[in-house]
């Protein structure tokens, strides 16, 4: 059966690893993760992801970030589905956690982080929010 939302998939496998207080998990490869882990690990919600070869295939594995023992992600989330595609403006981009945490965007500049978005001033389609 083939994957429906691998982005919802590597949001999970993040959570799921955080709650079991693992601290590398192992993500299938796509140019699109890849982007959304640069901006966490930008963001420093995470510690650091390189790519690794596992056979023919390629996969990023993620070394998560933890403080006093707990999880700096304290939430991840997927906001726009494969049925629900959000798009917002710039100036409608959401203020996640009073400006603690971050809302990750797809623009037509490249994925970034709403700060980064509104600074440029440039909307797209909001992927996930991080807390």
């Amino acid at each position: 059966m083939s994957m429906q939302d691998p982005v919802a998939d590597m949001l999970t496998r993040i959570r799921n690893a955080q709650l079991m207080g693992i601290v590398k998990v192992n993500i299938p490869h796509s140019n699109l993760k890849n982007e959304i882990l640069g901006v966490l690990k930008n963001e420093g919600f995470i510690e650091s992801f390189e790519t690794v070869a596992a056979g023919k295939h390629k996969n990023l594995q993620v070394t998560l970030k933890y403080y006093d023992g707990q999880p700096v992600i304290e939430r991840i989330d997927r906001v726009s589905k494969p049925a629900l595609r959000v798009y917002k403006g710039y100036d409608d981009l959401p203020v996640v956690r009073g400006g603690l945490g971050i809302a990750i965007v797809s623009t037509p500049k490249g994925v970034m982080a709403d700060k980064a978005a509104r600074a440029q001033k440039v909307g797209g389609e909001v992927l996930c929010i991080v807390e």
